[in-house]
């Protein structure tokens, strides 16, 4: 499988930004999808996931980001509103064929796309 994350950019808190993730290469619908960021210095950190189960949030995150995905588009949307700085962060998208959606349960990671929201 392959990841191809875009959408990130330089918005201003409080604003918002449409992460997308489009993966090719096996069947889509067949993976859990999720997304995770980097700061600098910090580790990289669960934000959202969505599988047939239904879908997660780490708590930092809860009530303003939204995770969605189009299995005819084979793309995984993450929507993020009420930004603030300290989610500034690379943002991974990462697919696995296992259950849950961790840094250890990832088969594949799509390359990062730079968020930085100032303040």
């Amino acid at each position: 499988v392959q990841l191809q994350a875009s959408g990130g950019g330089l918005v201003q808190a409080g604003g918002s930004l449409r992460l997308s993730c489009a993966a090719s290469g096996r069947t889509f619908s067949n993976y859990g999808m999720g997304w995770f960021r980097q700061a600098p210095g910090k580790e990289r950190e669960f934000v959202a996931a969505i599988s047939r189960i239904g879908t997660y949030y780490s708590d930092s995150v809860k009530g303003r980001f939204i995770i969605s995905r189009d299995n005819a588009k084979n793309t995984v949307y993450l929507q993020m509103n009420s930004l603030k700085p300290e989610d500034t962060a690379v943002y991974y998208c990462a697919a696995t064929s296992r259950v849950g959606v961790t840094t250890s349960t990832v088969d594949y990671w799509g390359k990062g796309t730079q968020v930085t929201v100032s303040s």
